[in-house]
């Protein structure tokens, strides 16, 4: 019950907050285009931070963790509701980014160490469900508080919400033996290092795409990345306990699934911008896809995230992976059928299907990456997973995001050269970059599937 009321905070307020941004930069009178600097703060933290306080869960113990991280997460939402410039909002979005990352890797560690190995799908497919389920009737209850009341308002209800679970988790989580170890053998530099890379590497492609690849920002930022990667790889291996684990990370179990949540899962919100901007450009009347995608998209996972995950507790995991990745390939392709007066049901059909086998994936990869772990290391290597986990979402966009628009706007020049009226170009750039997209997204999956069948083995045959 604590560590899914958590886990619910997490997600809820996740939600809750979609709308932040805008209404924010509404009403301070700022550019549109700041709403990314809001949403990456909040992904930069989160991200960075997660294998830094999942390992100090692995030192304090998973009660104090987590109750710490609440209270983090409490404090940044407080901030978000008092903020009253862009810099305020980016540190304290920054805050809750801090609390998140305590709060995740705490979650996923009492699930590999609590529950047996053939129950884990069960309860990662539960605790993707809370997430996911959360994420689907948050921006709705957010919209309304919003429109009622106020943005300021609906932060203030975050917050309660912040201090109802910090109670539940205090009277319910019994303390155990845990001995706490010392802060003396922690790797601060490790630690400072991970949060500059991998902070630069998320701000990379934003930088890229909103400053310019030639500009001074973005050569800056790529150029630091290097340099603090360079110097992570050679502290890491002098460090008598790492933050990143390179003996965990080094294993099969841990670096295919990770290659194939790059691959696929940044499908996820990649996919649900570009068809939303392509209804826009084929049907600009038609708003209803635009409402109802991220529900449509969370539904799906949810679905699959509870029918397909659990069923790698009896069935071999890369089997049910293949599969999962099957209905992920369909999902996509059935962009390829998109056109300029294609019907709900089409899109609904891909985004829902899409969503259902990236559900079922989500669930199986943490499975299969965090099997084997000790109680000792659990903090830590779930907080290195969540780390992979939340970059690849933001690389997915960084990538499929900008190759359909810019593939719209080089076909519109091309097709507007030759004589076609403006409209027509329009839409017929639309339809020809989304089946481009498709079939690169599709090689992806592919690849993919290639990996998956590289996994080895989580159970073995019973004659052996």
């Amino acid at each position: 019950v604590p560590f899914a009321s958590a886990a619910l905070l997490v997600s809820l307020i996740g939600g809750f907050t979609a709308v932040l941004g805008p209404a924010f930069v509404a009403d301070q009178g700022i550019d549109y285009n700041n709403t990314t600097w809001i949403s990456l703060a909040l992904a930069m933290s989160s991200a960075a931070c997660a294998p830094i306080l999942g390992k100090l869960g692995d030192v304090l113990g998973r009660r104090t963790t987590l109750l710490l991280g609440i209270v983090i997460f409490a404090a940044g939402n407080v901030l978000t509701a008092v903020a009253t410039s862009l810099i305020f909002m980016l540190a304290a979005r920054f805050i809750v980014g801090i609390g998140t990352a305590a709060i995740s890797p705490i979650v996923m560690a009492y699930i590999v160490t609590e529950y047996p190995q053939e129950e884990t799908g069960k309860a990662f497919g539960l605790y993707m469900l809370i997430s996911s389920g959360a994420v689907v009737v948050g921006p709705t209850c957010g919209g309304l508080i919003m429109n009622a009341a106020g943005w300021r308002v609906m932060m203030w209800v975050c917050v309660a919400l912040c201090v109802v679970v910090f109670l539940i988790c205090t009277f319910s989580i019994k303390k155990t033996a845990f001995e706490k170890k010392s802060m003396a053998g922690f790797d601060k530099p490790g630690a400072a290092l991970v949060v500059v890379f991998f902070s630069l590497f998320l701000c990379i492609p934003s930088f890229g795409q909103n400053i310019g690849w030639s500009s001074t920002a973005f050569i800056a930022a790529a150029a630091v990345a290097l340099v603090a990667l360079f110097i992570l790889v050679m502290v890491e291996k002098k460090a008598k306990s790492p933050i990143m684990n390179g003996k965990f990370m080094a294993r099969k179990e841990f670096v295919l699934p990770v290659l194939i949540l790059f691959l696929t899962q940044g499908l996820m919100m990649a996919n649900m911008t570009n068809v939303i901007v392509f209804v826009r450009y084929t049907q600009p009347d038609n708003v209803i896809i635009s409402s109802f995608a991220i529900s449509i998209m969370y539904i799906g996972m949810s679905l699959g995230s509870v029918i397909i995950g659990p069923v790698a507790d009896k069935k071999e995991p890369k089997t049910v992976l293949t599969f999962s990745l099957v209905l992920t390939a369909i999902g996509c392709a059935l962009m390829y059928l998109f056109k300029a007066d294609s019907s709900v049901a089409i899109f609904a059909a891909s985004l829902g299907i899409l969503g259902f086998g990236l559900g079922g994936n989500a669930t199986i990869f943490m499975k299969v990456a965090l099997s084997g772990l000790s109680s000792e290391v659990a903090g830590s290597g779930t907080g290195t997973y969540g780390l992979f986990r939340d970059i690849s979402a933001p690389f997915g966009v960084a990538v499929f995001v900008p190759m359909f628009a810019n593939g719209v706007t080089a076909n519109i020049a091309k097709y507007a050269s030759g004589g076609m009226e403006e409209g027509a170009a329009t839409v017929k750039a639309a339809i020809s970059s989304i089946q481009t997209l498709t079939l690169v997204e599709l090689g992806c999956i592919v690849v993919g599937i290639i990996l998956v069948r590289m996994l080895p083995r989580i159970y073995q045959k019973k004659e052996a």
